[in-house]
């Protein structure tokens, strides 16, 4: 496998984790979002990879979106509850976001180290050839 294909692999994987951490911040942050019993929840966001076409890398190739309807939440104080005291929040659980959090940040730094080695062995083929 030449050098550069390595690197344009190593940069899809490097993509394809950027979005999936893009997903788990999105959805960690918006985990706490009340909406009214009238309203759609917060989705929780999960991105689908697959391999592309000529097989040299990792492709986004969708997104999956959660349920709407979330979790009923009893809170009669909440401004937005409903004449029995419920609101609606979203169904995302951070301890899986948390997993799923670090999986996507060792991958994005295993596919930069490969970046990184690629070019340290492309800076040395170079200075083989100026000797």
């Amino acid at each position: 496998m030449p050098i550069f294909d390595s690197i344009g692999i190593a940069q899809s994987g490097v993509a394809v984790y950027r979005k999936w951490l893009d997903a788990v911040s999105d959805n960690i942050a918006n985990m706490n979002n009340v909406t009214s019993t009238s309203e759609a929840a917060y989705q929780q966001t999960s991105i689908i990879a697959s391999e592309m076409g000529d097989g040299q890398g990792v492709q986004v190739s969708g997104v999956a979106k959660g349920s709407a309807e979330g979790r009923l939440v009893y809170d009669p104080t909440h401004p937005l509850a409903d004449a029995d005291g419920y609101v609606r929040m979203p169904d995302v659980d951070l301890g899986q976001q948390m997993g799923q959090l670090i999986m996507a940040q060792r991958g994005y730094q295993a596919n930069l180290s490969v970046v990184d080695r690629a070019r340290e062995a492309y800076q040395a083929a170079l200075a083989l050839g100026r000797n």
